[in-house]
C-alpha cells in the first residue's frame, strides 16, 4: 500500500500532542489523591460521546430522550432503538431540587401563604415540565472529601457559595480556607462548640458521665433549623443520630454542606403539611434559636413536635425567650409556658439560656385537664403516623391503650434496640421469628453487595447511604459495623414500616418514587433499589424518570445497587451509557434461591462539561 505524505502525519500528529498535553496539565493540576481528584481524571472515557454540550464530538448532538410516559416493559423507541444520550441541564440547573424549585412556583403562578412557610414546602412539576436532563457538577467538581475528615472541610468548589461564612462568622458555622471551607464546629447558640454544649445539655438532664445518649436510652433526634448541621455531627460520636432539618430558604446551602459533609439532612420546613416521619420517632427535638414562632396558629408547629417525640421525650430550646428580661421576650415565654402546660409537658430544667421540656409518658395528664382545654386532643380516627399530605393539626396526639399502660416507649437501649423486635411490630401482624429472619436474610445480601463491591472500595469510599424501600429496615441494619449511615425511604402507599425503623435506632422518611427526593444533587454515595422499579412499574411511573433521579442524587463515582426482576434490570442496563454509568458486575439471587431477583451493580462516571472544564 502507498504511504502517506510525511505532511499528512505532521498535519494530524500536532492536534494530538496538544489534546495529550492539555490533558495531563490538567491531570496534574486536579492533584491525584483520592480526595481531590479531577472528573477528568476519572471520567475522560465518559468524555467521548457527550454531545455538543460536553467535551468531546458532536455525534450525538441531534439525540433526543424517549417519550416521557415510557414504562417499565416498553423498553424501545418505536423504530427499535434506545436514545444514544440525554441531553444535560444549563449549568444553572446544578443544584437543582425539583420539587423545592422556587422558580417553578414562580412560573406556575402558584397561590401560596409565604407567611405559614408555604412555598419551602414540596412542590413537584407536572411531567410535561420536568427537566428530564441530566445535572451537571459546578466547575471544578472533586471527588468529595472522604469521612470523617469531610465533617471539619470539603471543597468550596462542590458547594460554591460563602455568604454564611461572612453572615454567621461571629458564629463559627464555616470558614473559607483557599480551596476548602471548614466547619469548626460552631452554631447560633453555640459559638464555642458544639461538643461542649452537647455536654452541658447532658449535665443539664444528669445523664451519666455528662454523656447525652444516656446509656443507650437516647438514640434518635431531631435538629429544628439545623443550620449547618453540627449539632448533629457532633452527637454523632456519642452514638446518636440525628435528623437535621432546615428548609431551603434564605441561608439556602445548609443542608446541602451538612450532606456534603457526610451528616444526616433532609430539605423539610414546619409549614402546613407533616413533616414525613411517623408518631413517636424521636427521644429530643432540639431549636437552637431556629427562630420559629411556636405560638402561631395556636401552637400547631409545637404540637407536630408532641406527635413526634417519643413518651417522656425532651425538647431542648435554646432561645431568647428562655432568659431574656425584655417585655417582648417575657410576654413570649410566658405564653409558651402556659402553652406547653396545657400540653402536659413539664420543666425537666432550665439553666442560663436553655429550657429542656419533658413530654408524659403516659394518657393521665390528658385525661385530668378541665373540659375545654385547649388544645384539645385529636380525633380517635386520626391516625399519627400519616404523613403524606396529611396537613398538620392543632390537637394532642393521645397514646394508644396499649402504649398509655406500656408508660413508655418500651424500647431496649442502643445499640441492642437494633436487633430487638420492635413494640410496634404487633401493629403490622408481624412475628418475632419473621423480624429475625428478615433480619438475617439482609445480613447475608449486604455481606454478599459488599462482597461484589470490594474491588472497587475501600472502607472510606462509601458514607452517605439510602435505602429506597426500607421494608423493615434490615438493609441498613446490617451496615452497622461500616462508618456509614442510611436514609431509609418507606413507600407513602405501602405498610408504614418507617416507625419500626426508628424504633431499631435508625432514621428515614416517606416518600413516593414517582416523584424528586428533598435532597440537593450529588448528596449520596450508594443507593440501593430493591424491586423500586417494580412498584413503579405497577403505578404506570416512568422507569426513564426514576433513572435521571437516581443519577441526579448520586454523588459521581457514587454506586447503585439494584436488586429486581430480570426484565428490570435488562430495561436499565440499556440505559448505562446514556446515564454515563458503568456496569460493576450482575448476580443472581444466591441467598434465597425461592426468590425471582437479580442484583446489578454499578458505578457512576464523573464527567465535566465543557464551560466547567473552561473554568478547571
Amino acid at each position: 500500500m502507498k504511504g502517506k505524505p510525511d505532511g499528512f502525519q505532521k498535519r494530524h500528529l500536532l492536534p494530538l500532542v496538544a489534546v495529550v498535553a492539555i490533558l495531563l496539565f490538567l491531570f496534574f493540576y486536579f492533584g491525584s489523591h483520592s480526595s481531590g481528584k479531577s472528573a477528568l481524571e476519572y471520567g475522560s472515557r465518559s468524555l467521548k460521546k457527550l454531545g455538543s454540550s460536553y467535551l468531546g464530538s458532536d455525534e450525538d448532538t441531534d439525540s433526543r430522550q424517549e417519550d416521557a410516559s415510557l414504562k417499565l416493559g416498553l423498553d424501545d423507541t418505536e423504530d427499535g432503538t434506545v436514545s444514544k444520550s440525554f441531553p444535560v441541564c444549563d449549568d444553572r440547573h446544578s443544584e437543582l431540587i425539583p420539587c423545592l424549585d422556587r422558580n417553578l412556583i414562580y412560573q406556575t403562578r402558584l397561590k401560596l401563604d409565604l407567611s405559614l412557610m408555604e412555598h419551602y414546602e414540596r412542590h413537584c412539576p407536572m411531567p410535561e415540565r420536568r427537566l428530564n436532563c441530566l445535572i451537571p457538577p459546578p466547575p471544578g467538581y472533586k471527588i468529595p472529601i472522604k469521612w470523617p475528615t469531610s465533617r471539619d472541610e470539603v471543597w468550596k468548589a462542590n458547594i460554591p457559595h460563602t455568604h454564611l461564612a461572612s453572615e454567621k462568622s461571629d458564629q463559627n458555622w464555616m470558614v473559607v480556607k483557599g480551596q476548602k471551607i471548614n466547619f469548626p464546629g460552631g452554631g447560633t447558640h453555640f459559638h464555642y462548640g458544639a461538643d461542649k454544649y452537647i455536654k452541658s445539655l447532658a449535665n443539664m438532664l444528669n445523664f451519666s458521665d455528662d454523656n447525652i445518649n444516656n446509656e443507650g436510652r437516647l438514640r434518635t433526634v431531631l435538629d429544628i433549623g439545623c443550620g449547618v448541621a453540627s449539632f448533629g455531627a457532633y452527637l454523632l460520636s456519642n452514638d446518636v443520630l440525628t435528623m437535621s432539618v432546615a428548609p431551603n430558604d434564605v441561608h439556602q446551602n445548609q443542608i446541602q454542606f451538612a450532606l456534603e459533609r457526610g451528616i444526616p439532612a433532609y430539605l423539610g420546613v414546619l409549614g402546613t403539611q407533616r413533616l414525613p416521619y411517623p408518631s413517636r420517632s424521636f427521644e429530643l427535638a432540639h431549636c437552637s434559636r431556629c427562630r420559629i414562632d411556636w405560638l402561631q396558629r395556636d401552637g400547631i408547629l409545637l404540637l407536630e413536635l408532641d406527635r413526634l417525640l417519643r413518651p417522656g421525650g425532651y425538647f431542648a430550646y435554646s432561645s431568647p425567650e428562655a432568659y431574656a428580661q425584655d417585655e417582648e421576650d417575657l410576654r413570649i415565654w410566658k405564653e409558651m409556658s402556659a402553652l406547653v402546660e396545657r400540653m402536659c409537658w413539664k420543666i425537666a430544667v432550665k439553666r442560663n439560656q436553655t429550657v429542656i421540656w419533658v413530654k408524659p409518658l403516659n394518657n393521665d395528664c390528658y385525661m385530668e385537664r378541665e373540659p375545654g382545654t385547649q388544645p384539645p386532643l385529636c380525633k380517635s380516627d386520626d391516625d399519627p403516623d400519616a404523613v403524606s399530605g396529611v396537613p398538620m393539626e392543632a390537637c394532642i396526639t393521645s397514646y394508644s391503650d396499649r402504649d398509655h399502660k406500656t408508660g413508655g416507649s418500651g424500647l431496649a437501649p442502643w445499640p441492642a434496640r437494633l436487633t430487638a423486635p420492635p413494640p410496634r411490630l404487633a401493629d403490622f401482624g408481624y412475628s418475632s421469628e419473621i423480624f429475625k429472619k428478615d433480619t438475617e436474610l439482609w445480613q447475608k445480601r449486604v455481606d454478599k453487595y459488599w462482597d461484589l463491591l470490594s474491588p472497587k472500595i475501600s472502607s472510606d469510599t462509601i458514607r452517605n447511604v439510602m435505602d429506597m424501600k426500607a421494608n423493615l429496615g434490615s438493609f441498613g441494619a446490617s451496615l452497622k459495623n461500616k462508618d456509614v449511615w442510611v436514609m431509609n425511604i418507606v413507600s407513602e402507599e405501602g405498610p408504614n414500616t418507617l416507625k419500626l425503623i426508628y424504633d431499631r435506632g435508625l432514621i428515614g422518611s416517606i416518600h413516593n418514587w414517582c416523584e424528586a427526593y428533598s435532597t440537593y444533587p450529588r448528596t449520596y454515595d450508594l443507593l440501593h433499589a430493591w424491586t423500586v422499579f417494580s412498584d413503579i412499574e405497577k403505578k404506570g411511573c416512568s422507569g426513564v424518570d426514576l433513572l435521571i433521579e437516581m443519577d441526579r442524587i448520586l454523588r459521581p463515582t457514587g454506586f447503585v445497587i439494584i436488586r429486581d426482576k430480570e426484565h428490570v434490570i435488562n430495561f436499565v442496563k440499556k440505559y448505562l451509557t446514556a446515564l454515563h454509568w458503568e456496569a460493576v458486575t450482575t448476580e443472581s439471587s444466591l441467598e434465597d434461591q425461592d426468590v425471582d431477583e437479580v442484583v446489578l451493580v454499578i458505578q457512576k462516571k464523573l464527567w465535566l462539561t465543557s464551560e466547567s472544564l473552561k473554568t478547571a
